[in-house]
């Protein structure tokens, strides 16, 4: 007689290595990471707007730095047929560029920094976060700019001009010619933060390396 060719059942002690398990019931990890979901972007957007405003806050200070900063560019009056002309005295200068630009660096600063100050505060960006950064830089710059309009010269330059007298340089209004500037802030702190957030920001776990779909582990050799 022949032996049967059936292999003997497992033991029951060690229990068949599945690599497709199915997960358990109830939903297991999923269903927490689901639960969880909810309060989570709830916090992310109360944090947004919180950076939102603190931001904004911060062209205050960008607008006076502006003002102070920014170089003056000079005006002349006189009378012409018993009317009154202002005209450029420096037809070459470049002071309205200067004035330009020392608003954009000024703003690249801003959004440099509060994008560090951000990144230190909560290292776990988001969508909320980013979008936080980039509307609180963009209403920093239009709070910047017209507190720098309104503490500048008079726009009234021909009451100027007839005030300081014929022939006396004065200085022109304060004013953005360039008013691509005002992105300056939101486009250097969304850089910032990105370049911040790829280098030390938290890596998410490997999916393959954990969970009920992770690669079995196989058992130890017996002994002897």
């Amino acid at each position: 007689m022949t032996a049967p060719l059936t292999p003997p059942p497992p033991p029951h002690d060690q229990p068949p290595h599945n690599a497709w398990q199915a997960p358990p019931a109830g939903g297991g990890a999923g269903t927490t990471a689901y639960e969880q979901d909810g309060p989570g972007m709830k916090t992310e957007v109360r944090e947004a707007a919180v950076i939102t405003v603190g931001v904004a806050l911060g062209g205050v200070l960008l607008g006076l730095l502006w003002w102070w900063l920014a170089p003056h560019v000079p005006l002349v009056g006189g009378v012409v047929d018993k009317s009154w002309v202002v005209y450029l005295k420096d037809t070459e200068g470049e002071q309205a560029i200067g004035v330009d630009g020392t608003f954009t660096l000024l703003a690249l600063a801003f959004g440099a920094v509060s994008a560090a100050v951000v990144f230190l505060v909560r290292r776990r960006g988001g969508v909320p976060l980013v979008a936080a950064l980039a509307v609180g830089g963009l209403l920093g710059s239009l709070l910047a700019w017209r507190l720098g309009i309104w503490l500048g010269p008079s726009h009234n330059v021909i009451a100027h001009a007839k005030q300081v007298g014929k022939g006396v340089t004065f200085s022109a209004p304060l004013k953005l010619g360039a008013k691509g500037a005002l992105l300056a802030w939101s486009v250097g702190g969304l850089l910032v933060h990105l370049g911040l957030t790829a280098l030390f920001g938290p890596r998410d776990p490997d999916p393959y390396q954990q969970g009920p779909y992770a690669a079995p582990v196989p058992p130890a050799p017996p002994v002897g």
